[in-house]
Parts: structure tokens; sequence; C-alpha cells
């Protein structure tokens, strides 16, 4: 849905420069409100499915659902509208996807982590290197902001951010999509030796 967005709206929101949060405050937001909260959603269900299997530890789980919620008020809440100012939605929208672009990669890491050598395991392992590569994103993004706090630039004009995050998203959800694969296949098994 985002995709879509990008495409028909190309000529109004540049996907390099502007944040996916940029299609919640045009004509089409509720394509963007809706495709979030069905990512919000499937993410909570997996979750869930991974716990119920016995996949996923209470950490790992509650990463997850710190991920889903944090879509869900991203979502729910428009980001800042510059062209206005500031607002008290713009700054829980920030929060809310900041801790939902955190979340993820750790719960990731926390839950394919010790599955990683266990037989039969595959999409825990492309998490697992999924996740990774999200942590690596997340530290090039603070990277970014800490060098522009130093040199005095606007953090969001010290890298291309909506590449960026577009970036970090897709990354995201190729180890979320494993996850729920992974979720899919396997029945509850014991756990593996730590």
């Amino acid at each position: 849905m985002i995709v879509a967005l990008d495409l028909l709206r190309l000529d109004q929101v540049d996907p390099i420069r502007r944040t996916i949060s940029e299609h919640g405050l045009g004509p089409e937001a509720w394509v963007f409100g809706l495709g979030v909260g069905i990512l919000a959603a499937g993410s909570a269900l997996i979750g869930l499915s991974l716990a119920h299997r016995k996949l996923a530890g209470p950490v790992g789980t509650l990463a997850m659902m710190v991920w889903s919620i944090g879509l869900l008020v991203t979502a729910t809440f428009h980001k800042h509208d510059w062209s206005v100012g500031p607002s008290l939605s713009g700054s829980i929208h920030r929060t809310g996807s900041f801790a939902a672009f955190l979340a993820l990669p750790v719960a990731v890491l926390i839950i394919a982590r010790p599955w990683r050598r266990v037989d039969g395991r595959r999409p825990a392992v492309a998490a697992f290197l999924f996740g990774v590569v999200s942590v690596v994103w997340v530290i090039g993004i603070a990277t970014m902001v800490y060098l522009g706090v130093r040199s005095g630039t606007a953090w969001w004009q010290v890298m291309p951010l909506g590449l960026v995050e577009r970036g970090l998203a897709v990354t995201e959800l190729a180890s979320l999509t494993a996850l729920g694969i992974w979720a899919a296949r396997h029945t509850p098994v014991p756990e593996p030796v730590r």
C-alpha cells in the first residue's frame, strides 16, 4: 500500500527526501493508516504465534508488541506538518515510530538468535541476518544525526532521510516476513540449549 502511495504521489512526495509518514498528511492518509494498521495487527499475530509455539520468550514477544503498538501510534497520530509547525500529534507520532523502528530489530535478534543453529530453522537464520542489517541501518541513522548535530546541520538534511527510512523499512519487513514464515511452518518444539 505504501509503495502504491509512493508511486501515485511521486509528484508530491519525494521518496528520497520525505519520510513514509508524509503520506499520512495527504488526501490518501486513510490508505497510509490502513496499511500501517494492518502491518501492526499482522505483526502482533506473528509475535503471539511465535510465543504460542514456544519459539519466542517473554522479552522477544514484548519487543514484538512494542513494535506493533508503535506502528498503531504512528498510524493514529499524524506527523508534524511543518507548513503549520510542530504539534502534539506529531510528537506522539515521532515517539511511536522511534519505538517501532528500534523494537523490531531487538525483537528479531532476541527471538531468532538461539534458534540459528537448530536444524531446519533457515527462516530463523534469515530473520536474524535481516535483524542485524536493521541494526546497522539504525546505527547509520544515529551516526548521521550525531554528525548533523556536530556540524550544525539539521539531522534530516544530513542524509537522504526518505531513502534511508525506506531501506530500513524494507529490511525490517523482510525480517518480519522471515519470522512469519518460521511461525507458520513449525510446530511447538523444545527450546534450544542457550
